[in-house]
C-alpha cells in the first residue's frame, strides 16, 4: 500500500523541524518521526499545528505513509546515529527507495555508506545543508551528492525549498558521486571559519589598535556591507556590534573569548594535508580557535610575556581603508585555497565538480552567502578550467588594488603586537604562490644530507633524482622514494 507523504524526515531537532515546515510551505506532505516519540506529538501540537505534516509513532508507520520510491531524510547527529538508522531502514525498504543524510557527516563516511546502501539496490544521498535555523526554515543552500539515480526523485523538492538568487535560481544542484555533497559542505564550513577569523582580526585592529567605540565599528561594518564585502557575516557583525546588554554596554565584550568548533574545519585541514594542498588560511583559522580555547594559559601568559602596546597612531580614515583592503584581499586568497582543494579532491575521488555551480549554490541561504560569490561564479563560468581564482582578471586586479593596504596592515600589526594569523598567512601564501623560485632547494639539500632523501636538479628533466655524499664519510645508497 502506498502512502500520501512525499518525503519522510527522521529527527526533530531545530534543523529537521524547520526543513519540514519549509517543505510544507511549498506544498509537500511530510511524514515526521523522532526516536523520542513525544517530540513528534509536541511538534504536531506546536509549530506544525494546522499543517499537512503527518506524525509517525514508529519507523514502520513512517514508511507506510510514504509514496514510492520512498524518500527518507535523516536529520540526526552525524556519526553512529546515521549508521544505526541506515541499518534499521535497509531491511524495510524496497529497491530504488532513497535514504538521504542531511547532517554534517564526514565525506569519507558518506562514501562508505553510499557503497553499502547501493549494495542493497537502494539509493543514497549525502547532502550538505547550510544556513542554520533561518536557512532551513526559509531557504537553505543544499549540496546533494551520492547515487545519481536519486537526483530526479528529489530535485523538485530540494530546489523548491532552497534559497533563490538572481531572480529564481535555486541555491541547490547535483554536486557529484558518493561523498561529493558532504565534501563541498565541509569545504564551505572551512571557508566559513576563514571568513569569521578575518572579520575578527579586522575587529581587533579597530578595537585594540585604533581604539574605536562599538558604535563607530558598527558604522564601519554597515558601510562595508554596502560594497564589495557585502555578505551575511559582515551583516551580522554589524548587528552584533550595535547590540547592547541590559546595562547599556556592548554585549559582545561580555562574551568569553574562547571559541568552539564542531569539527568540519579540522576535517578540511586534515584532508588538505593528506592531499598536499596548502590551505594555510583555513588552517590558521582552525588553530586560532584552538589558541582562543587556552584561556587560562593566555591569562597567565599576559602577566609574564611582554610586547608592544597595540595602540595604532595613524590616520584613522586611511588605516580603515587599509583594513578593508586587507580583509578583501585575504578573502580572495581564502576562497582561492578552497577551490584549489575542491579541484584536487575532484581528481582524487573522481568527481566531476562544477565550480561555478558550487559558487552559485553558496550565493544564498548559507552562512558564507555574499556578493563576492557572484564574482566567483562569473570567473568559473568564463573559464571552467581556471587553475586558481587569483589568476582571474577581476580577482587579479582586486589583489593588485588592495596589496599596498594589505601589506601595511600586516606590517603595522606585527610592530604593534596585534595577532593577525589569517591575514598574514594569506599574504605569505600570495607571496609564495607568485614566487617562481622558493628557498626549498636548500630544504631538499638538507633532507638529502641527513636522510639521503634525494633531490631533483633544475638542469635535468623532472623525475630524475640525485643523491650527494655531502660529507665524504657516508655511503652512496639513497632513499628508495621521492615525494614532491
Amino acid at each position: 500500500m502506498q502512502g500520501n507523504a512525499d518525503i519522510g524526515v527522521i529527527g526533530l531537532a531545530v534543523m529537521g523541524r524547520n526543513l519540514i515546515l519549509n517543505m510544507n510551505d511549498h506544498g509537500y506532505t511530510v511524514a515526521a518521526f523522532n526516536r523520542t516519540v513525544s517530540k513528534v506529538d509536541d511538534f504536531l501540537e506546536g509549530e506544525a499545528h494546522d499543517t499537512d505534516v503527518i506524525g509517525a509513532q514508529s519507523l514502520p508507520e513512517l514508511l507506510r505513509n510514504l509514496k514510492r520510491p520512498r524518500r527518507v531524510m535523516l536529520m540526526v547527529k552525524a556519526g553512529q546515529a546515521v549508521d544505526d538508522y541506515i541499518n534499521h531502514l535497509i531491511p524495510r525498504l524496497d529497491p530504488d527507495d532513497i535514504i538521504i543524510d542531511g547532517g554534517n557527516s564526514l565525506f569519507e563516511d558518506t562514501i562508505d555508506r553510499t557503497e553499502k546502501v547501493e549494495s542493497h539496490d537502494l539509493l543514497y544521498v549525502g547532502t550538505g545543508v547550510s544556513g542554520g535555523e533561518e536557512g532551513a526554515r526559509h531557504g537553505p543552500s543544499l549540496m546533494p551528492g551520492g547515487s545519481a539515480e536519486a537526483w530526479p526523485h528529489i530535485q523538485e523538492i530540494f530546489q523548491d525549498i532552497a534559497a533563490k538568487v538572481d531572480g529564481d535560481t535555486p541555491c541547490c544542484d547535483w554536486v557529484g558521486g558518493n561523498g561529493a555533497g558532504h565534501y563541498v559542505k565541509m569545504v564551505h564550513n572551512a571557508i566559513e571559519y576563514g571568513d569569521m577569523q578575518l572579520i575578527c582580526e579586522a575587529y581587533s585592529l579597530m578595537r585594540d589598535g585604533l581604539g574605536m567605540t562599538h558604535d563607530e565599528m558598527h558604522e564601519v561594518f554597515a558601510r562595508w556591507n554596502e560594497g564589495d564585502l557585502d555578505s551575511y557575516l559582515i551583516q551580522i557583525t554589524r548587528d552584533i556590534l550595535a547590540h547592547k546588554d541590559e546595562d547599556g554596554e556592548p554585549l559582545v565584550e561580555k562574551i568569553l573569548d574562547a571559541a568552539g568548533q564542531k569539527g568540519t574545519g579540522k576535517w578540511t585541514v586534515i584532508n588538505a594535508a593528506e592531499m598536499g594542498m596548502p590551505v594555510t588560511l583555513m588552517g590558521e583559522a582552525v588553530f586560532a580557535r584552538c589558541l582562543s580555547s587556552l584561556k587560562d594559559d593566555r591569562e597567565r601568559a599576559s602577566q609574564k610575556l611582554r610586547g608592544p602596546k597595540p595602540r595604532i597612531t595613524r590616520d584613522r580614515t586611511k588605516f580603515l581603508e587599509d583594513i578593508r583592503a586587507a580583509l578583501y584581499a585575504s578573502k580572495i586568497v581564502s576562497y582561492a585555497q578552497g577551490f584549489m582543494l575542491l579541484r584536487t579532491a575532484a581528481r582524487e575521488y573522481s568527481w566531476k565538480l562544477n565550480y561555478g555551480n558550487i559558487a552559485l549554490m553558496w550565493r544564498g541561504g548559507c552562512i558564507i552567502r555574499s556578493r563576492f560569490l557572484g564574482r566567483i561564479n562569473e570567473a568559473y563560468t568564463k573559464h571552467p578550467r581556471l587553475r586558481n581564482l587569483m589568476l582571474d582578471t577581476y580577482f587579479k586586479r582586486e589583489i593588485r588594488r588592495s596589496q599596498k593596504g594589505w601589506r601595511n596592515v600586516v606590517a603595522v600589526a606585527a610592530k604593534r603586537g596585534i595577532p593577525l594569523p589569517a591575514m598574514s598567512s594569506a599574504l605569505a601564501f600570495f607571496d609564495g604562490y607568485r614566487s617562481a623560485r622558493l628557498p626549498h632547494n636548500l630544504l631538499q639539500a638538507q633532507r638529502d644530507y641527513f636522510g639521503a632523501h634525494t633531490y631533483e636538479r633544475i638542469d635535468h628533466p623532472r623525475g630524475k633524482t640525485f643523491h650527494t655524499n655531502w660529507t665524504g664519510r657516508g655511503g652512496t645508497v639513497a632513499s628508495g622514494t621521492y615525494n614532491a
